[in-house]
């Protein structure tokens, strides 16, 4: 069954002196002001697309590597990723780098390796995101 997630942001004023606000409408769990300051130096409270498209990412990562594993036999005791989007203002995103941190019983450091490749190039945040190079750095614990 397909399933569809809305958000709404609203912006007011030009791109650099303006502002706005984006909501998260399907969870209701808030609205989350905007700026381009905000996108394109310091956060200072404020939100951006990019760190929208880093939670989305490494959520979908680790679901899908979470699948994975316990499809092989292999749950995870725990999965940490960590999204980093770079925005270069004038070209847009330019790269995404994942981390992950796994700890899986029953399987080797090089395993987990091979897992975490395959969810990094089949989570559908991935291939909706091919547009952009995507990195990965792999930690391990037995």
């Amino acid at each position: 069954m397909a399933t569809t997630r809305n958000a709404k942001a609203h912006w007011e004023g030009s791109l650099l002196e303006g502002a706005g606000q984006v909501s998260l409408e399907s969870s209701n769990l808030g609205t989350f002001d905007v700026t381009w300051a905000a996108r394109s130096q310091e956060a200072n409270g404020k939100t951006s697309p990019e760190e929208l498209i880093a939670a989305a990412h490494s959520t979908c990562f680790s679901m899908a590597l979470s699948h994975a594993l316990a499809g092989a036999g292999n749950p995870a005791e725990s999965i940490d990723t960590a999204a980093h989007v770079t925005f270069q203002p004038g070209e847009g995103i330019t790269g995404i780098k994942l981390e992950v941190n796994g700890k899986v019983p029953g399987i080797t450091a090089e395993q987990f390796a091979d897992f975490a490749e395959d969810a990094k190039k089949n989570c559908p945040v991935s291939q909706a995101l091919t547009g952009t190079t995507i990195t990965l750095d792999v930690t391990f614990t037995a």
